[in-house]
């Protein structure tokens, strides 16, 4: 890795790098590929190439979900988009448990996966849904009481309604969101198809050494120090947060960072790209 520098410096190194990164951008819970615009536009002001996915059920595909779409539909999109991007590699951002379907596709197409960057998102688990997961990790009882609800409230059994502005207005994790933004959100989120949250990850091992970045935003409660905290409780499975291709950074802003500060975001997928971040050692 090149060594740091700062201030113009270090923009036009990054500026110079940008030109030969691909991102690859991929939305959480409810959400299609319109969420990250404000990121794609200015990664791509900044001279790096940027597409967006929208999976099955999401965004302009809603109307494809069913049933039958579940954890595995959403990974083979992903596969799919990444087959037709016409760049050799490149840099795979998840939002949310958006992460799930990521690290499943990298682990399908990891020859092309330069970087997984997971944003204000979990650390997908083989073995584990979503819902196992939170079930799993989370410690605030209310949060996987909340979760277990909302699955087994699922209109027709399938799939999970979306929250209204009032539900959302009242949430912490949607602060700092102009209010235009946040109109738009609800106005364009989707029912979540459940089998995305409930299917486990299956996974290789394939992507088990690709470069890793986690972005967290401190609005939320999450930080480098909760990693460290992890780590030290000695749990094997978060051994991984020490390898030498894992970094962090902190963003100061809520849940959404792609709306909420799309300028820093922007800033730090660079970062990312280029193997920049925090490490955390055991």
């Amino acid at each position: 890795m090149r060594g740091r520098s700062t201030g113009v410096g270090r923009a036009a190194e990054l500026c110079e790098e940008a030109w030969m990164t691909t991102y690859v951008l991929v939305a959480g819970g409810h959400m299609g590929g319109w969420l990250w615009q404000d990121v794609v536009d200015r990664l791509r002001e900044r001279g790096a190439e940027a597409y967006a996915a929208t999976l099955t059920g999401m965004g302009d595909r809603r109307h494809l979900a069913g049933p039958e779409t579940d954890l595995e539909t959403h990974i083979e999109d992903l596969v799919q988009f990444i087959d037709h991007v016409d760049a050799p590699e490149v840099v795979l951002v998840a939002h949310c448990h958006g992460s799930f379907p990521a690290l499943g596709a990298a682990d399908r197409r990891p020859e092309r996966v330069s970087r997984i960057v997971y944003v204000s998102a979990p650390l997908p688990m083989d073995g584990f849904s979503v819902h196992s997961l939170i079930n799993e990790f989370e410690p605030d009882p209310a949060v996987r009481d909340e979760w277990r609800q909302r699955a087994e409230q699922a209109e027709d059994g399938w799939r999970i309604p979306t929250l209204s502005l009032d539900d959302v207005q009242a949430r912490s994790s949607f602060a700092g969101i102009p209010a235009d933004a946040l109109t738009r959100l609800v106005r364009l989120a989707a029912p979540q198809p459940l089998g995305t949250l409930t299917q486990p990850l299956r996974l290789s091992g394939a992507a088990a050494e690709l470069p890793m970045s986690g972005v967290f935003c401190t609005g939320t409660q999450m930080s480098i120090a909760m990693v460290e905290s992890l780590v030290r409780s000695g749990d094997p499975r978060f051994r991984v947060l020490t390898e030498p291709h894992v970094t962090f950074f902190e963003l100061d802003t809520g849940h959404w960072p792609m709306l909420s500060a799309p300028d820093e975001l922007a800033g730090v997928l660079l970062r990312a790209a280029a193997g920049e971040g925090q490490r955390v050692t055991a």
